[in-house]
C-alpha cells in the first residue's frame, strides 16, 4: 500500500505549500495530494479552502482575489514561525518542483457553489499540458463529476479518481462513465466487503484521511491501494 501525503504533509508543514512538498520528499514519499482552484484572474492556485482566512494572513475568497494579491500573502506563519513568509503556490510552480523531487501529485479540483467546473478543468489541463507533465506522475480527483468529465476530454492520458464521502449505490456506473481508474473515499465509512467489491471490479481504491497506524494496517489488509495521511511517520 502506498502512502500519499495529505495536502503535502499537513502535520509537519503548512498545507498545500512548497515547504510541505519538500517535507514529503525528506520523508521519502512517492505521492502527495493537493487542492487547486482559480483566482480572480484565472491562475490555478494551490489552496484548500474557499477563503484564504484559515491558512494565510489575508482575508477573502480565493476567487475574488487576483494572483498578485494572493502571491503577497504569508501562507506559512499561521503554522509556525519557521514557515513565516511561505507563499501560496501556483499549480505550475508546484508541479515543477514535484518533478525535480520525483514526487507524484494527486491534484484535487475544488468546486464551490457558483464556480465554473469547466473553466477550472480547462485551466488545470492547460497548466499540465504546458509543462508536458508525464501522465504517470499525475492523478486528477474531484468530488465534482463534471470536472472529471471535462478532464476526460481535455487530458485523457492523466488518470482520474472520483472522490466520495460514502460509497454511492451507482459507484460502478459513475466510474465507468467518467473513465476513472480509482475511487477515493472516506475510510471511516468503508467496509471490508465494499473494499473487496471495488477491487474485484478492477479499480484502484484510495482512502482519506488516515492518521492512525493500526487503521492503516487494517486498510492495507483489505486491499486498499493508497491512503492519504497528514503524518506518514510510524507506518511501515
Amino acid at each position: 500500500m502506498k502512502l500519499c501525503g495529505h495536502r503535502g504533509v499537513a502535520a509537519l508543514a503548512p498545507e498545500n505549500t512548497l515547504a510541505g512538498l519538500r517535507a514529503a520528499h525528506r520523508l521519502g514519499l512517492e505521492w502527495v495530494e493537493i487542492d487547486v482552484q482559480l483566482s480572480q484572474d484565472d491562475e490555478v492556485v494551490v489552496i484548500h479552502d474557499q477563503t484564504v482566512n484559515r491558512c494565510s494572513n489575508g482575508r477573502g475568497q480565493v476567487r475574488e482575489l487576483a494572483w498578485p494579491e494572493l502571491a503577497r500573502l504569508d501562507a506559512g506563519g499561521w503554522f509556525g514561525p519557521a514557515f513565516a513568509g511561505e507563499p501560496i503556490p501556483r499549480l505550475t510552480d508546484y508541479l515543477a518542483l514535484a518533478r525535480q523531487l520525483d514526487i507524484r501529485v494527486n491534484v484535487e479540483l475544488k468546486v464551490f457553489p457558483g464556480d465554473d467546473a469547466a473553466q477550472l478543468s480547462r485551466w488545470v489541463s492547460e497548466v499540465v499540458n504546458e509543462q508536458q507533465t508525464p501522465a504517470g506522475t499525475l492523478l486528477f480527483s474531484s468530488f465534482e463529476p463534471t470536472c472529471l468529465a471535462h478532464l476526460q476530454l481535455l487530458a485523457p492520458a492523466i488518470a482520474r479518481g472520483l472522490l466520495v464521502e460514502r460509497l454511492p449505490r451507482d459507484w460502478h456506473a459513475q466510474l465507468q462513465r467518467l473513465g476513472c481508474t480509482a475511487l477515493h473515499c472516506n475510510h471511516k465509512y468503508l467496509t471490508q466487503s465494499q473494499a473487496k467489491t471495488i477491487k474485484a471490479a478492477g479499480f484502484s481504491l484510495h482512502c482519506y484521511t488516515v492518521n492512525e497506524v493500526a487503521r492503516m494496517h487494517t486498510l492495507a489488509d483489505w486491499g486498499v491501494d493508497m491512503i492519504f495521511t497528514d503524518d506518514p511517520r510510524g507506518y511501515s
